[in-house]
């Protein structure tokens, strides 16, 4: 387990005021937050007490400078307006110092002039990346638009150019070259929500049954009978034979004994005449030409049948021009064939020719064929769609690689040569900055070596120029040495000095004095740095400063510890403790030093009961994988109040935070004003905070609470004068009642369970 690194003063006991024998062991740098009166101020004054510290074994006491920064030290070094105390130094002024303060005020100058041409330069090629960018997106815009417009669907989430562009720059795509039709012939299918699987087109060859057509030959035949008899020489003299045969099979079965013509009775042996008349062979000719008119007709049949389902549901992209046409021509056919073979039927001696259907069939099985490739091409397609769309989104953007490859390496180039170019530029400001933050810091150690209030005054004016600042400066004050004036923006000496300016300048002077030192016993010792309460009453440019100094306080101790990333110079910090209520500053100060567990420490400083104690901020380690780590009591300021809102158990304290929450919220973010509040709370909701008493008259204790509440933030300077009473007697709870009570009047109930962390 990481333990933590106790720094020179090792632990300390709190045994005054509020306190009780309170201990605890600081590290080399110790953060304190807590409200006002919760006892931070008795934690600095403990430095005061030899009999609370307790020193590392071997270390002699006197060999370090506590300086406290706090109430105390600015009535001691700012006790009469106008005038401060110089800073002293060890050292004599002399020539050989000047001199080089001299030389280097005037190599910082150049720096500071270096540094401003080099930042101009590389702000104005960064600013060339912007119009080669939008060239780039135009350029990728208008060259693929015919293939974004054909393939929309697959441009989702990147129909805007910069998205478009940035897809193009990804490297997620080969330049790969593709033909519109082949992408087009997936795309259409892949992306189409009514795609669907068709039936495969039958051709001649699906026709399963078996058909007797050896009879065909027989078209070409003469059938006739060969038979000697008187009747048959009769037929055939008079070539009647076909009609007698014919005539005999369509009426002698209705004839009843009579000839069909004359109506004479016919003779006893007429049919057997008839019969004589055909052969054996002609009768087997017959019956076999019989039976190839069945198979044929059937075979026919079936087959235009399974062509003509074929159109049924068919794939929208075949085209079926030629299949139709060619199948119009096969029923014809058929038809006339039919015919033939039933002429040939009624006159068996006369010969006939079909008509030629196999190259007919064959070319409709071909046109089949090809119809099938593209069924089954859509089939195979719709079979796999997610798959199938995968690749066309592949095929479309590697076209559009393919399309823009030119222009995506031109502008890479182009993007490489002003990103190099202003890098370059970039690492010459970081440069320069590094050589006016080092002169100035040499500046600085240079001045705390000579006696001379004005270095001082110069210093801190510095301070205050390259921050900003501009309330105020510093002057020294003409005949007295050691004792400066505050001059105005408008040249004239500060007539009046707010507490927040008074407060300001004595901290910039404890600054100077914690980077130098005020007698001879104090130089060369090393320093214990305590600041409590930097920033009371100062304004956000002041606060802007003093953070920024304090994080540079806290950086030279952390070079004790540290082994790199040394941001400031020396080591003559060895332990800094810091204490503020104020959670914005608190926050400026500590954002980077939660992680650093070993040499800095969170404290949080609480008070109930009248007892206050510290609790520190660790989350300790449930698992053994696991380490103890900080962790900042201070979220924000506001979220800090309403945490102290929802722990308070005492009315004045709780009165004192609900009304910093109802102001910051309801008329600094919300922008009501304080009257409007009052009137929107007090009147038109005044029957929200009466409490029904049976038989007797309603309860306002809420609503006098509520006004109570609302009267502390009713003056624009937000002023406390302490004249507005709060009734200890009155349960915590009643307050916090008629407090929910102004958020439900101002219809802001979600806010109020929002900060609570409360499901409404």
């Amino acid at each position: 387990m990481i333990e933590k690194m106790h720094g020179i003063i090792d632990e300390i006991t709190l045994d005054a005021a509020t306190f009780h024998s309170e201990k605890f062991q600081p590290t080399f740098i110790n953060f304190f937050f807590g409200k006002n009166g919760a006892g931070k101020s008795t934690v600095a004054k403990a430095f005061e007490d030899p009999a609370a510290l307790h020193w590392q074994a071997g270390v002699n006491p006197d060999s370090y400078s506590i300086l406290v920064y706090n109430q105390d030290f600015i009535k001691r070094n700012f006790d009469t307006y106008g005038d401060l105390q110089g800073v002293f130094t060890l050292s004599e002024e002399n020539v050989e110092i000047r001199k080089q303060i001299n030389e280097k005020t005037a190599e910082r100058d150049d720096t500071v002039t270096a540094g401003k041409a080099a930042a101009g330069e590389r702000d104005k090629k960064k600013a060339e990346l912007e119009p080669l960018q939008s060239t780039f997106q135009t350029t990728c815009w208008d060259f693929t638009e015919a293939v974004r417009r054909t393939f929309e669907k697959t441009q989702n989430g990147k129909k805007k150019k910069a998205q478009f562009s940035e897809e193009v720059l990804s490297g997620h795509h080969a330049a790969v070259h593709h033909s519109i039709e082949e992408i087009s012939a997936l795309y259409d299918i892949a992306y189409d929500p009514n795609a669907k699987n068709y039936s495969i087109f039958k051709s001649s060859n699906d026709l399963t049954a078996v058909f007797d057509l050896s009879g065909l030959p027989l078209l070409g035949k003469a059938i006739t009978s060969s038979s000697d008899t008187e009747f048959a020489r009769f037929m055939k003299a008079i070539k009647a034979t076909d009609w007698v045969k014919s005539g005999h099979a369509a009426y002698a079965k209705h004839a009843d004994g009579k000839c069909p013509f004359c109506q004479q009775d016919l003779p006893e042996s007429f049919e057997k005449d008839i019969a004589e008349c055909f052969d054996e062979e002609y009768q087997q000719d017959i019956a076999a030409l019989g039976a190839f008119q069945t198979a044929y007709s059937d075979k026919m049949e079936q087959l235009l049948a399974l062509l003509r389902a074929n159109l049924t549901d068919v794939f929208p992209k075949v085209d079926t021009r030629d299949y139709e046409k060619k199948l119009a021509q096969l029923e014809s056919r058929i038809t006339t064939n039919l015919q033939r073979i039933a002429e040939k039927m009624t006159a068996p001696a006369k010969t006939v020719e079909l008509l030629d259907t196999d190259t007919l069939i064959g070319e409709l099985d071909d046109l089949i064929t090809e119809i099938n490739k593209q069924i089954k091409a859509n089939n195979d397609i719709v079979s796999t769609k997610h798959d199938k769309q995968l690749e066309c989104y592949r095929m479309v953007w590697e076209e559009i690689a393919y399309i823009l490859k030119d222009e995506v390496s031109a502008y890479i180039k182009s993007k490489k040569e002003i990103e190099d170019a202003a890098e370059t530029l970039d690492k010459r400001v970081k440069d320069l900055q590094k050589d006016y933050k080092r002169l100035s810091a040499e500046i600085t150690d240079l001045n705390s070596k000579v006696v001379n209030t004005k270095m001082t005054v110069d210093s801190i004016n510095a301070h205050l120029n390259d921050s900003g600042f501009e309330g105020f400066r510093l002057q020294e004050k003409a005949g007295v040495k050691g004792v400066y004036e505050v001059i105005r923006e408008d040249g004239k000496v500060a007539e009046n000095l707010s507490e927040g300016e008074r407060n300001f300048i004595a901290f910039l002077y404890f600054y100077h004095i914690v980077r130098g030192s005020r007698s001879e016993q104090e130089a060369g010792k090393d320093k214990i740095v305590v600041i409590d309460d930097p920033v009371s009453s100062m304004d956000s440019s002041a606060l802007f400063i003093v953070s920024a100094l304090v994080r540079e306080m806290l950086g030279v101790c952390s070079n004790n510890v540290r082994l790199e990333g040394h941001e400031y110079e020396g080591t003559y910090i060895k332990q800094m403790f810091v204490l503020t209520h104020n959670a914005f500053f608190h926050r400026e100060i500590t954002y980077n030093m939660v992680s650093h567990y070993r040499y800095v420490s969170f404290y949080q400083v609480n008070k109930k009961k009248n007892i206050s104690t510290l609790e520190h901020c660790v989350e300790e380690a449930k698992r053994v994988s696991e380490k103890d780590r900080n962790y900042n009591p201070v979220k924000n300021s506001y979220s800090a109040l309403w945490e102290e809102y929802d722990r308070l158990d005492s009315p004045i304290p709780l009165m004192n935070v609900i009304r910093r929450i109802l102001e910051y919220y309801f008329l600094q973010l919300c922008g009501y004003e304080s009257d409007e509040l009052c009137r929107i709370v007090l009147e038109d909701n005044k029957e929200r905070f009466m409490t029904p008493v049976e038989g007797g008259a309603p309860d306002y204790t809420k609503f006098h609470l509520a006004q109570a509440m609302l009267s502390y933030i009713k003056r624009s300077d937000s002023f406390n004068d302490g004249l507005h009473f709060v009734d200890e007697s009155i349960d915590c709870k009643q307050y916090k009642d008629a407090f929910w009570i102004i958020f439900e009047a101002m219809n802001q109930t979600q806010h109020y369970h929002m900060m609570m962390n409360e499901k409404e």
